[in-house]
């Protein structure tokens, strides 16, 4: 295990306090309290696919009305944004305040956008042979939450959205890393969202990748994942102090178009990558945020390079027992979740009490407790061994 480091530099990239849409809640304080005992936010139902009941981390609230939006940007996926959007408001119009020549990128995750809202008229296509009218396209294209976003908080740098399956919104907090420290940006709003659709349930069944109970995480008795919908959001800023993202590591494996490399190659260097930005050492991690899918390979693969990286003592644990896998949301609504862990007193996420499968390379599922150190590893993968993992660090 490499020898820690003596010397710590932060170069500022400060994560605001997140804005967060799922199963969970709303409000940071609740979300806070169902990580810290391990309340799930998964929900049974039975109108996704026919004649299977799911378990769902769907969210069952009521969401903003965006009837007086262009057609265009009034989508589920969108909805879900807003209220993020609305949570992270103030810190924009506090930050624009402070700087108000300030150049705001918006660089956002998905993989759903607006498909949603376009499977629900395709059954009249197919009658008619027309779209309904007011049909607008552009409501499921990629790019939507992004201009979304920047038209309603009012950013004027750069605005993109990328789409990598679930490691999306990883990567736009990677890249809103860089555009600061390019100097491109003084700030920037990023994040991912992502909604429920027929197309990810029924590609995922496809797959015999779903679970239909709550999923378990690295148990023997692991079955697949459940899927879930969210929206995460952050101001990051060249700031010092508060809690920061450090470090970032990004890799492509490309060994298959849905199957982890088996002995976890991208994911590793991705983690070794994130490690060396901030000049961090393996053994000064306290926690590992693992992406945890629950699917056969994915927990295999990720518990050999855990072990690998950092031995079988370390905690780490999977929220997606909590919420469902949210794609295009997971990395950002994880990172998330990270942050309160930091904010609330460096705490643990609350991990399931499962059997852990014997088979797998010993790892530390750790059921709750604090960090030994204010720092932690977030992992987020996703087909065609696309790997991010980011570095999150509390003040000492």
């Amino acid at each position: 295990m490499p020898t820690a480091m003596t010397h710590h530099p932060v170069k500022g990239c400060r994560l605001s306090a997140p804005a967060i849409v799922c199963s969970l809640g709303h409000r940071n304080e609740q979300i806070t309290a169902a990580l810290l005992s391990g309340q799930r936010g998964l929900t049974r139902n039975s109108h996704w696919l026919a004649g299977k009941t799911l378990s769902l981390g769907e969210v069952d609230y009521p969401l903003p009305d965006l009837s007086d939006m262009p057609e265009s940007f009034r989508s589920r996926n969108n909805q879900l944004l807003e209220m993020a959007l609305q949570q992270l408001q103030p810190a924009v119009d506090a930050f624009k305040r402070q700087q108000p020549q300030a150049r705001i990128g918006v660089v956002l995750g998905t993989s759903t956008s607006g498909i949603a809202e376009t499977e629900q008229v395709i059954g009249e296509r197919v009658q008619t042979g027309q779209w309904p009218a007011g049909f607008q396209y552009a409501r499921q294209e990629i790019g939507a939450p992004a201009e979304y976003a920047a038209l309603r908080l009012g950013a004027k740098g750069p605005v993109y959205t990328l789409s990598t399956a679930c490691t999306s919104s990883a990567r736009a907090l990677a890249s809103a890393r860089r555009l600061l420290r390019a100097g491109l940006c003084d700030a920037v709003i990023a994040g991912g969202v992502d909604s429920l659709c027929s197309l990810t349930v029924h590609g995922f069944a496809a797959l015999e990748a779903l679970s239909p109970a709550p999923c378990q995480p690295f148990a023997a008795t692991r079955k697949g994942i459940n899927l879930g919908e969210a929206a995460a959001l952050f101001l990051v800023t060249p700031e010092s102090g508060g809690i920061q993202l450090s470090g970032v590591g990004e890799s492509s494996d490309a060994h298959h178009i849905s199957a982890p490399h088996p002995e976890g190659r991208g994911a590793l260097s991705a983690m070794q990558a994130a490690l060396k930005m901030a000049n961090r050492a393996a053994n000064e991690v306290g926690y590992v945020n693992l992406h945890g899918t629950a699917t056969l390979q994915n927990d295999r693969m990720e518990a050999r390079v855990v072990n690998q990286l950092f031995g079988a003592d370390i905690p780490c644990s999977s929220t997606k027992a909590l919420t469902g896998h949210t794609l295009g949301a997971c990395g950002a609504l994880e990172a998330a979740f990270c942050w309160l862990g930091l904010a609330a007193g460096e705490r643990l996420p609350h991990t399931l009490d499962v059997p852990v499968d014997p088979d797998l390379a010993p790892i530390h599922l750790a059921r709750s407790g604090r960090l030994e150190t204010p720092v932690i590893l977030s992992n987020a993968f996703a087909f065609g061994g696309n790997n991010v993992a980011l570095l999150l660090e509390g003040e000492a």
